[in-house]
């Protein structure tokens, strides 16, 4: 990968499902991807890092969450971050050739279910949580108020440029990043 060049984001379909959720499910992450890393990245050679995302059913999250954070039971997105990087702390140096910056697996059932219950598009909620999962692989977290406070902040301008209304809207700003949390993101 050109290091100049834009980030590279593979998605992996692993549950057909997905295509009966939302219409060309890669293009909306990639898009999701690209404005997170312009609007957030701290370094241009962040911007342009590697970012994977597997799309998998409910069952696969739900082994994932059970392996990597000890929660035996499913979750909207899970964040695995290569870099150790921390918001307001200059990143590492640049390294050479290809950054992997990390990956991002999503449910297909429980962004389905959960846009239902927001009333929200599936396309609009599945690039919200590539936001929120991207934004987790540039160290940003929703552990304490203030973090969850500038982590919503973010999403909705990242959100606004892709031109989805805000999720968060009329609703307590830690109430949303406290379900979230419960939910497992």
């Amino acid at each position: 990968m050109d290091s100049d060049g834009p980030s590279t984001v593979a998605v992996t379909i692993a549950a057909p499902v997905w295509q009966a959720v939302v219409n060309d499910p890669e293009e909306l992450c990639r898009e999701a991807v690209a404005a997170t890393l312009r609007q957030a990245a701290p370094t241009r050679w962040l911007a342009t890092a590697e970012v994977s995302l597997l799309l998998c059913d409910d069952a696969t999250m739900r082994r994932l969450n059970a392996e990597y954070r000890q929660q035996d039971r499913a979750t909207n997105v899970l964040s695995f971050p290569a870099l150790d990087l921390q918001p307001g702390q200059p990143p590492p140096a640049p390294m050479p050739g290809p950054v992997l910056l990390g990956d991002i697996a999503l449910a297909a059932g429980i962004v389905r279910a959960e846009a239902a219950a927001a009333r929200k598009s599936p396309a609009d909620h599945l690039r919200h949580l590539v936001v929120h999962g991207c934004l987790h692989l540039l160290g940003y977290d929703h552990q304490d108020a203030a973090g969850a406070a500038r982590m919503e902040e973010l999403e909705r301008a990242i959100l606004q440029g892709l031109g989805i209304s805000d999720p968060y809207a009329g609703e307590p700003a830690e109430a949303d990043h406290r379900a979230l949390l419960e939910v497992g993101a």
